[in-house]
């Protein structure tokens, strides 16, 4: 969502396969920047359809394997492009809605003395980051400043070249950012936390087996072709990319899992600076802050206080050399989009063909559409909202949001695991949610932020510090909730803890997500649980810690957390269980993590039995007949398959392992199938038995 350190929101989906910034450079002679390539000729998408017969495979008995009855035909219908990890819903909707970007990013990067500020800036911004001659002719001119702040650094000056680093998403050692105060929502303060790693995350580096060591020792040669493309002799870079690796091994010991993250409470470690300071030796953090923009403060959030003892430990016992080429390495990683062809290419083919294998890497004018939408994404989508969310969309969204938060009043009146007493509390929690659809009631002031057509790095530096220095100086400032954590455009959804709300971008809100064509069943299945996902995450394990104003607080009875652990518990056992990559033998088949996964599992199965319950009681009140068939299908059997296609995909076993390894999200067989065997309206829609494996004796329900 946000580069640096992300308010901690569970969002609907994982990201999609990460869209490099595009390439950019520093300042350029205007009549090279004449010379640009315009975007090559686009595939044009269309949207997937809202109920999706094609994908159907009427072959498959729906109690058996309801994912393969859904999508059966999915994946022989939608082969993997090259350049991508994976197809699936997500991805088709993202594809219309960057062509549609592009459209509009295309239009406006024509010089035109009539284009407003903010089309001024879109339009600059993607110009120049189409220009990929001037990236090639440049070479490391563009960079070549910060090589040589980091080639000259001492160990004494390391807090204030990772705090410069850090202003521009050079997350070098460790991470900061800002957040609401979890304790106090009022309040927006300071987080330091574990960071600093090249791979994924910290198991990457911990892990025993094979494909791990292979994965490792891959991970060494990407490093030293890095830094070879950079200048050092081959000797060179094989010895500091030895070391690299042994030196984010030590922070990857001191780092916690994302499972153990995912709890609010150990993640939440409110110090004075002063504290901090002495727990790492006194060192003066104040030439960090300086250089990262940070205002003054003099206490912050330590998300991990093992990790920093042991980073500083790492770091003095590591000599500057290697030091050196870490930061080097890092910067180039981070930059590597914007810089020469090799390193663009070799970037690529470790994280994309290595980690994810993909074979090819994305357009040049996707991933440019991609990085305005990064940079500059509501002045970008102000102009997608007035072309492509107009009309009702917004209105009739809202009416689903309150039918199923509606439903979910209902419904936390018939849990027996539930006293009154938490009850109320819960009731609370929910009539406080706030909505937010589509977009932000006021636009963001992009004024202050220079875009020009020949500096294409020089933007893309300006747009990370401009949109860090916004995110920093909130700290110690008043909460504005009216806020939004994605941009118009994107393909996604969120709930917020600490605001205690939920975000429905104008991106997902259309076809096949949301469709204003659509039958009632239909959209409900679709969008409907997405909203009902979204809703439960305020009420899944981390959500329940928090209260109706944001507060990280217990307002359970012991009694009633005790219930629930034991509900939680039986989901994570169901899909621990799944076998997500089979391996050549069962003790090399890679499970589902039923622990990391909990949430979102936990969100998708309570927000299909809201959107259910909501759909019934919505088609009551507009006097429809659900048993009337549309298609073949009644109502209920349109809304769970509707359900089921959100997820339907075709994805690589590289991509689908790491998912496994670092996502909360189940794979997406998993996640339509893990919900359908709890729903209970499921055997009636479609005659099933108890006891066949879509409605096993005995089932998990939370929510």
């Amino acid at each position: 969502m946000i580069d640096r350190l992300p308010r901690r929101a569970s969002s609907l989906h994982r990201t999609l396969a990460a869209l490099p910034l595009c390439a950019l450079l520093l300042a350029t002679p205007l009549a090279a920047f004449a010379q640009a390539p315009a975007a090559p000729p686009q595939t044009h998408y269309l949207p997937a359809p809202a109920f999706d017969t094609a994908s159907i495979n009427k072959a498959v008995d729906p109690c058996t394997d309801f994912y393969k009855y859904a999508c059966g035909n999915f994946a022989a219908a939608n082969p993997i492009p090259s350049d991508q990890s994976g197809v699936d819903q997500f991805y088709t909707l993202y594809n219309v809605n960057t062509q549609e970007l592009n459209g509009i990013l295309t239009k406006y990067a024509a010089p035109d003395a009539s284009r407003t500020p903010n089309q001024q800036k879109i339009g600059d911004f993607y110009a120049a980051c189409m220009n990929t001659s001037l990236i090639n002719q440049k070479g490391l001119t563009p960079v070549q400043p910060l090589l040589d702040q980091i080639n000259a650094v001492s160990k004494d000056d390391l807090t204030s070249l990772a705090g410069e680093l850090q202003r521009y998403n050079v997350n070098v050692f460790f991470g900061f950012g800002e957040e609401q105060d979890f304790k106090d929502s009022s309040k927006q303060v300071a987080v330091i936390d574990q960071g600093g790693l090249g791979l994924p995350e910290r198991d990457y580096y911990t892990r025993t087996g094979d494909k791990d060591k292979q994965l490792r020792a891959k991970y060494v040669t990407h490093i030293a072709k890095m830094l070879t493309l950079a200048g050092e002799s081959a000797a060179d870079a094989q010895r500091d990319a030895t070391n690299i690796l042994a030196f984010e091994t030590k922070l990857a010991e001191a780092s916690m899992t994302n499972t153990e993250r995912r709890d609010p409470e150990a993640v939440y470690h409110p110090q004075s600076l002063e504290t901090f300071e002495q727990s790492i030796g006194n060192i003066d953090f104040t030439p960090f802050f300086e250089a990262a923009h940070a205002p003054k403060i003099d206490s912050l959030i330590n998300a991990n206080p093992k990790f920093f003892p042991a980073m500083v430990d790492a770091v003095r016992a590591t000599d500057i050399d290697t030091l050196r080429a870490y930061i080097r390495f890092q910067t180039l990683t981070a930059f590597a989009g914007q810089l020469p062809q090799p390193f663009d290419a070799e970037n690529f083919d470790f994280y994309g063909r290595e980690l994810e294998g993909v074979p090819a890497q994305r357009p040049r004018w996707k991933r440019c559409s991609s990085a305005v939408d990064g940079a500059l994404g509501e002045a970008l989508g102000a102009v997608y909202v007035d072309q492509y969310f107009a009309g009702d969309s917004k209105a009739k969204t809202l009416q689903m949001v309150h039918d199923i938060e509606a439903a979910m009043d209902k419904d936390i009146d018939t849990l027996d695991w539930m006293s009154p007493a938490t009850r109320v509390r819960a009731k609370e929690k929910l009539h406080a949610v706030a909505d937010k659809i589509g977009y932000p009631d006021k636009w963001r002031d992009y004024s202050k932020l220079t875009i020009s057509p020949d500096d294409a790095l020089g933007n893309d530096q300006r747009a990370i510090a401009f949109e860090n220095d916004r995110q920093l100086n909130k700290i110690g400032k008043p909460v504005d909730h009216n806020e939004w954590g994605m941009t118009p455009p994107t393909v996604n959804a969120y709930y917020n803890p600490s605001m205690n709300d939920i975000n429905f971008p104008a991106g997902i809100l259309q076809p096949a997500f949301y469709d204003p064509k659509a039958d009632l069943a239909v959209n409900y299945g679709h969008i409907g649980a997405v909203i009902g996902h979204e809703l439960t995450h305020g009420f899944d394990d981390e959500g329940k810690k928090f209260d109706g104003k944001g507060n990280l607080a217990d307002w359970w009875t012991a009694e009633d957390t005790t219930k629930f652990e034991a509900k939680t518990g039986c989901v994570v056992n169901e899909y621990g269980n799944f076998v997500a990559v089979a391996g050549a033998t069962p003790k090399d088949d890679v499970h589902v993590n039923g622990k990391l996964t909990l949430g979102e599992n936990t969100a998708d199965n309570g927000g299909l039995v809201l959107a259910y319950l909501a759909y019934l009681d919505r088609a009551s009140k507009d006097g429809l007949d659900i048993h009337k068939k549309l298609d073949g299908y009644t109502g209920p059997q349109r809304f769970y398959i509707a359900f089921a296609q959100n997820y339907c995909e075709n994805s690589r076993p590289e991509a689908i392992r790491e998912q496994v390894l670092t996502d909360p999200h189940s794979p997406d067989h998993f996640r339509a199938n893990g919900a359908i065997v709890n729903q209970p309206g499921f055997a009636t829609a479609f005659g099933c038995k108890k006891g066949t494996p879509m409605v096993p004796a005995d089932s998990c329900r939370v929510w």
